[in-house]
């Protein structure tokens, strides 16, 4: 079934394998090199995020649609082609929407024939490969309805628990395409589950680089930097993105997620952040003068940071609230050093305006992130961070009050 292994190939970035009728179960179609490239598909779904981005230049835009109709056409992508014009992001030009129609039609007849073909005079194995054929077939026409029904199909052919978690994958592929959470969801449980029948670390590792920007697009930035953090120095997901993304993602995500001492050991010091650091503009100046407290150096890094984050499908979702939430671990390590301090100091060392500041800190304070008040009249600031040991009597207090109220609860049901 050559038409299945090159389209596997094709959708996973990887290299073809010759596969023979007895090996061992190991990552085969979903194994990528060190050189491996990301997915088309999501390549893809980049350009089409930047195709309706205000932030784009028009010239920009050209280029890239040009880009997206060639890759379109290229693939037969007519379902997504037909939305792409109903939406007036591509301009309809019925003569080719009917040849990759004509085309698709066509293949699909070629595929039910091998499919027939291979039950009537083929194993097990020839039937899977069949099956598989189709499923990916429709994955790269961007029939994501079509081709979840014909994995379902698929699965049931298949037996090996790697290459039902492969299946995951094109789901969770899919999935990550459409940005559509709740099959990405569905797809990291039903992995997490076949991972309890078996399975290799392989998959295992890439499934938290999955799970990881999963979690990332959905605003859980502290269970993505654990993800991120584990799989820095096994990292295969290239057909999710390049490893230099990979590292983009995980140093962002620390930052807020982490605290110093934490920052300091597993991404400030990582040698494997540091050998990619460097290549991505602002990152490598934007950790180290959070941490070494350069805070006009911060800024200026930080502003570029921004620009990189808007421009990102994943992140820009959360641009304001990732923006919110560096200003506040960078004015809470500032305030950290002090008792009190002047507003006009800290102005001075962020390289910004006494009016910025306070009504920077004014926000955040309201808000409950920093902990801290303002003297206006005699321009300082003074902090007044809760002690550890009143918080945690606190939260015992709030706890045992809670636990009486149910138990009261409790009795009231049992008398009756």
């Amino acid at each position: 079934m050559d038409t299945g292994v090159d389209l596997e190939v094709s959708l996973q970035g990887g290299s073809k394998t010759e596969k023979t009728p007895h090996r061992r179960e190991q990552p085969d179609a979903m194994e990528t090199d060190a050189e491996g490239k990301q997915q088309p598909h999501l390549v893809l779904a980049n350009k089409l995020f930047l195709l309706t981005h205000s932030d784009v230049d028009d010239i920009e835009k050209v280029r890239i649609r040009d880009e997206v109709t060639s890759t379109v056409v290229a693939d037969d992508m007519a379902p997504l082609y037909e939305t792409l014009t109903a939406s007036s992001v591509l301009e309809l030009d019925q003569k080719a929407l009917d040849s990759m129609r004509a085309k698709i039609e066509e293949e699909l007849k070629k595929l039910d024939e091998k499919i027939a073909d291979a039950e009537e005079n083929l194993g097990e194995s020839e039937v899977r490969e069949a099956h598989l054929a189709k499923s990916l077939f429709y994955i790269r026409i961007g029939d994501k309805d079509k081709a979840l029904e014909q994995l379902k199909v698929t699965e049931g052919k298949t037996v090996a628990v790697g290459q039902r978690m492969d299946l995951v994958f094109y789901a969770l592929q899919m999935g990550f395409f459409h940005m559509d959470f709740d099959l990405i969801s569905r797809s990291i449980d039903k992995a997490k589950n076949l991972f309890e029948e078996g399975g290799d670390w392989e998959r295992k590792n890439r499934l938290k680089v999955y799970e990881g920007l999963y979690c990332m697009s959905t605003r859980n930035f502290k269970k993505a930097t654990d993800l991120f953090l584990d799989s820095i120095s096994t990292f295969t997901t290239y057909e999710l993105f390049p490893y230099d993304t990979f590292i983009f993602y995980t140093v962002l995500a620390s930052i807020i997620s982490l605290d110093r001492v934490s920052l300091k050991q597993k991404v400030v010091d990582a040698p494997e952040i540091l050998t990619v650091i460097g290549k991505i503009p602002h990152l490598s100046e934007f950790i180290n003068s959070l941490y070494e407290c350069r805070y006009k150096s911060f800024f200026s890094a930080f502003a570029g940071i921004m620009e990189h984050i808007k421009l990102d499908r994943y992140l820009y979702p959360h641009f304001r609230y990732y923006m919110r939430e560096i200003r506040t671990v960078v004015y809470s390590q500032f305030l950290e050093s002090y008792k009190s301090v002047t507003i006009e100091a800290m102005a001075k060392a962020f390289g910004v305006t006494v009016d910025f500041i306070d009504l920077e800190l004014s926000r955040f304070i309201a808000a409950g992130k920093l902990h801290c008040k303002i003297d206006k009249v005699a321009g300082v600031l003074e902090t007044n961070r809760p002690d550890a040991k009143n918080a945690l009597y606190q939260a015992t207090i709030k706890q045992g009050d809670f636990l009486l109220n149910r138990i009261q609860k409790l009795s009231r049901v049992i008398d009756l």
